[in-house]
């Protein structure tokens, strides 16, 4: 039943020719029905009739799914009305399952440099992907989250240098990645890089010997230590990932060879000009208007840039070869293991299977859009470009501190573990000045902030600028969690009164009003959201559906009759009646705790 709206497209369909498009939607409040589409008029100029009579064509032909009591043409809408008794408890009683896509989802995010803490930034596409794969997981699919570990590249060589430079030694009491951190900012301080002072030309030498040592892998145990002081991060926000996989492993395990070998008779070698000697590809195609859409992958010397390591990861990522082993890596606060690339590990450790996606998305800053489209230009060039078809950049903007851009470099910074204290010191304090001695605020404390985090977040599509602001981002007014965790405890509160009070009796749904019916085609949009967030690939339906869902009942807990006073009582009704009307309330809090479920937002019991 939660599918109505889906059976009765199939119902229509059936009865139409093969390429229309049938839509079902919701029928106005003015208007008479629940659902409705307006096919007719797709169908009146093929067909070259009126499309009122077509629509009564329709209501006389089509077979109605169980729920639904008849078929009306309402002027040139098809409009349908359900058996509100029958609807009602299929509703109350229905649980959505979904089917197996038989699809696998390689989602990767995060991907943040080993060399110092996350950022406020960082937390956003971190939350993006989560979410994903929890939206995605729910519809069906085989889900694999990935976590990029670039222990190769200048930024970890620089904080690696940075403890040898200073002689600085860790005294285990702060954070260590913010330790880390602070040497990365003194050492960008101290010295100049990008405008090539003497003093920072100096160091190249020393730097470029450490990050030969990282690309031998002799400093593996001080990126891990970095990658799992991050991850402490990542567990606070209730982000858990299924694999690390390490740029090292990458290279080591030839996977960047193997890559050439696939698309080596592909590239462009020009032979005069600045690119002589090199080997790329050409971008146009994939951005017209590019000043320079030649792009080296292999230079004249034959060494690789990084766009080309990042091709041959997700010629993995989609099982074009083999090559990495892996090994248990952490066990992570639910229990799930983490696993990582690893040199000398299995191919299938504890009978884990990685790779081999079906599709690929990759949640990546915006500004790295360019690289994502060299990654598409590689998969363009084998298979006819069926695999660059499945391959997703789901780009997400930056975050601005107070209108400024944040730079790690520079130390601009509002890092990530101290926006999580802070949303739940918040929280801690707005329970206090609500309610003086409120239950179990420590408990509660957590769930309150980080889902307002979260969802401020959530709500945003990717592609919109988030500035980041204390009173906006931990505001309680407005669109936010909180509205809804109150609508959820407020719900759960009516079932443990009801139970306290010793009430029994059977539900007489018969008696229930078209109030309880409006709130509960509400919840049976839920499995239409989750179809609309995976083809969007986005978190913002669910939280749109979330804050219908609270707002259904908030409006169905507040109703008053003509005469103002309170009509949709549960306690306060008729035996029947008032099991029915806490069946549809006990069904809201349901949907209310699956839709913030997915959103990776606790649903509290009582606030």
């Amino acid at each position: 039943m939660l599918d109505l709206k889906a059976q009765l497209k199939l119902a229509l369909e059936n009865i139409v020719p093969p390429e229309t498009e049938v839509v079902i939607q919701d029928t106005p409040a003015d208007k008479p029905g629940d659902y409705g589409s307006p096919v007719a008029f797709l169908l009146a100029k093929a067909l070259k009739q009126n499309p009122a009579q077509i629509a009564k064509d329709l209501a006389a032909k089509v077979i109605l799914p169980s729920g639904v009591a008849r078929a009306e043409a309402v002027g040139p809408y098809l409009n349908f009305f359900v058996d509100q008794s029958a609807f009602v408890q299929n509703i109350i009683s229905s649980v959505y399952t979904p089917s197996s896509k038989n699809q696998k989802v390689i989602i990767e995010h995060t991907s943040v440099n080993p060399n110092k803490e996350w950022h406020v930034g960082h937390i956003r596409g971190a939350l993006i992907g989560d979410t994903l794969g929890r939206i995605y997981r729910a519809a069906g699919y085989n889900v694999e989250i990935q976590n990029y570990i670039d222990d190769t590249g200048r930024q970890a060589a620089e904080s690696q240098f940075a403890i040898k430079h200073y002689n600085a030694v860790w005294d285990g009491k702060q954070k260590y990645d913010h330790w880390l951190g602070e040497l990365y900012v003194r050492l960008h301080k101290d010295f100049d890089f990008k405008k090539k002072t003497p003093e920072a030309q100096a160091l190249e030498p020393a730097i470029a010997e450490v990050i030969h040592a990282l690309e031998r892998g002799e400093l593996r145990n001080e990126i891990e230590t970095v990658v799992k002081s991050q991850l402490e991060t990542a567990y606070s926000l209730g982000i858990e990932y299924d694999l690390l996989t390490w740029e090292s492993d990458v290279v080591h395990a030839g996977l960047v060879q193997q890559a050439l070998e696939i698309f080596a008779d592909r590239l462009e070698q020009p032979t005069e000009g600045k690119y002589a000697g090199t080997k790329g590809v050409d971008l146009s195609s994939f951005v017209p208007g590019l000043e320079e859409p030649f792009k080296v992958l292999v230079r004249g010397n034959g060494t690789f840039v990084y766009e080309t390591k990042d091709i041959a990861y997700h010629y993995w990522k989609f099982g074009l070869f083999e090559g990495l082993e892996f090994s248990n890596f952490a066990k992570q606060p639910s229990g799930k293991y983490l696993y990582t690339s690893a040199p000398k590990g299995e191919l299938h450790p504890d009978g884990q299977s990685f790779a081999h996606a079906n599709q690929v998305i990759n949640v990546i800053d915006s500004r790295q859009w360019l690289a994502q489209i060299v990654v598409k230009a590689g998969l363009s060039l084998i298979s006819d470009g069926t695999y660059a078809k499945y391959h997703h950049h789901l780009a997400n903007e930056t975050v601005l501190l107070e209108g400024e851009t944040m730079s790690g470099r520079k130390g601009i910074t509002v890092s990530a573990d101290e926006v999580i204290a802070e949303a739940i010191e918040q929280a801690l304090e707005f329970m206090k000045a609500m309610i003086p001695s409120p239950a179990n605020p420590e408990t509660l404390a957590p769930i309150v902030g980080i889902g307002a985090l979260k969802f401020t977040v959530l709500k945003t599509t990717p592609e919109r600028q988030i500035n980041f602001r204390w009173d906006t981002t931990l505001s309680r007014e407005g669109d936010t969690a909180v509205k809804i965790q109150y609508a959820h405890a407020r719900a759960r509160k009516i079932a443990r009164e009801y139970t306290a009070k010793g009430y029994s009796g059977t539900p007489d749904f018969s008696s229930l009003s078209e109030l309880e019916l409006g709130v509960l085609k509400t919840v049976a949009k839920y499995s239409e959201v989750l179809t609309l967030c995976t083809r969007d690939k986005s978190a913002h339906p669910m939280c749109a559906y979330a804050l219908e869902l609270a707002g259904a009942f908030n409006g169905y807990y507040n109703h008053k009759d003509a005469n103002g006073k309170s009509d949709t009582s549960v306690l306060h009704a008729p035996e029947g009646l008032r099991e029915a009307r806490l069946a549809v309330v006990t069904r809201v809090a349901d949907a209310i705790k699956e839709a913030l479920g997915v959103l990776g937002i606790d649903a509290p019991e009582e606030m």
